[in-house]
């Protein structure tokens, strides 16, 4: 009996090819810090308003004040105006003009004194840090009275500094040979930088020595290991390490030292050609109902104050929000690949 073959069937057409398409975009969960940073940003709110008010509306304030003038005769009708003239930038013009050698002066005075004090204060800040990070008997009772000169108030330390730097007082006693330390001349200068110095310089220390207890004992016994001697390890590694605090330190005395005024006020005195600092000047001025010249210092100075806090921050990279001194810089995201294809 023949066999009977049955037909094969016909393969199917073939798939037609198509290209892979794009994944669906996922959407993304929730970030998990997303709460925080809003309770953050709730905590911080009542800090930020309380800075406005102590500090932004008062700077707006000066800045309106220093476009009026004096009461005073109007030269123009003859009577007396009851209320203060707005003179635009008269008053920032009569600065650098009629009164710039007094403002010059004072922007010397300034600048001399908060260079001078803050990099003894950086010397001498770093080297109580060194002595307070010592492990010997006693420590506690070294940083304890380390830091009391810190804890006096300024005008307490201006009249005990002025007592010391009378013609009869300790320092003449020192020296052997009378000096007049509160008046006119290059030694009232040294008088300030000598009490500020004692004051402040602490407070450098204190921060030094706070970056000083992070740095990792090991790092320095492998240095020690290696052969490194006392000057070498606090180059390349207390230096470099200790850095980050350092400059927040020195930003913070800058700063504090370019605002100048009740330790000279108090222990040399006002309108002293040799200590009169930008602060002084403007009291000067406010003092004589002169309300319109002493808000264009205070502008002037804040200005000042600003730039250098800006130059601290964008030149030095003194780190005061972040971890690294450096700005936190986005991350760039790669593409994404297909799926299906090979990395």
């Amino acid at each position: 009996m023949a066999e009977t073959q049955t037909p094969a069937r016909p393969a199917p057409p073939a798939a037609r090819s198509e290209p892979p398409t794009a994944p669906a975009r996922r959407r993304r969960p929730p970030r998990a810090t997303a709460g925080t940073a809003r309770l953050a940003a709730l905590l911080v709110s009542p800090t930020l308003l309380v800075l406005g008010v102590v500090v932004l509306y008062p700077t707006i304030v000066a800045l309106q004040q220093s476009l009026y003038g004096t009461r005073g005769l109007d030269p123009k009708t003859g009577f007396v105006e009851d209320s203060e003239p707005f003179v635009g930038l008269q008053n920032f013009a009569a600065i650098f003009g009629e009164a710039g050698s007094r403002f010059w002066n004072a922007f010397w005075n300034t600048t001399f004194l908060t260079v001078t004090t803050v990099l003894l204060e950086t010397l001498i800040g770093v080297a109580m840090a060194l002595i307070m990070h010592r492990a010997f008997r006693g420590r506690a009772l070294v940083r304890a009275s380390i830091l009391i000169p810190w804890a006096i108030p300024t005008a307490v330390t201006g009249l005990l500094w002025r007592w010391i730097f009378h013609s009869d007082g300790i320092a003449n006693a020192l020296i052997g040979h009378q000096v007049l330390w509160t008046t006119e001349g290059f030694h009232a200068k040294v008088a300030v930088i000598v009490a500020d110095v004692w004051k402040t310089a602490p407070f450098v220390g204190l921060l030094v020595l706070a970056g000083l207890q992070v740095i990792p004992d090991e790092v320095y016994e492998a240095a020690r290991i290696d052969g490194a001697g006392v000057l070498r390890r606090f180059r390349h590694i207390t230096l470099p390490l200790v850095k980050p605090a350092l400059l927040v330190a020195v930003l913070f005395r800058t700063l504090d030292a370019l605002r100048m005024f009740d330790l000279p006020y108090i222990l040399i005195g006002a309108q002293k050609t040799s200590v009169e600092t930008l602060s002084m000047l403007a009291q000067d001025q406010a003092a004589n109902v002169r309300f319109g010249p002493a808000s264009a210092y205070a502008v002037i100075l804040f200005v000042y104050v600003f730039l250098i806090a800006l130059a601290f921050v964008r030149l030095l990279g003194a780190d005061i929000v972040g971890d690294d001194g450096r700005p936190a810089r986005r991350r760039r995201r790669l593409p994404r690949r297909p799926q299906g294809v090979a990395a």
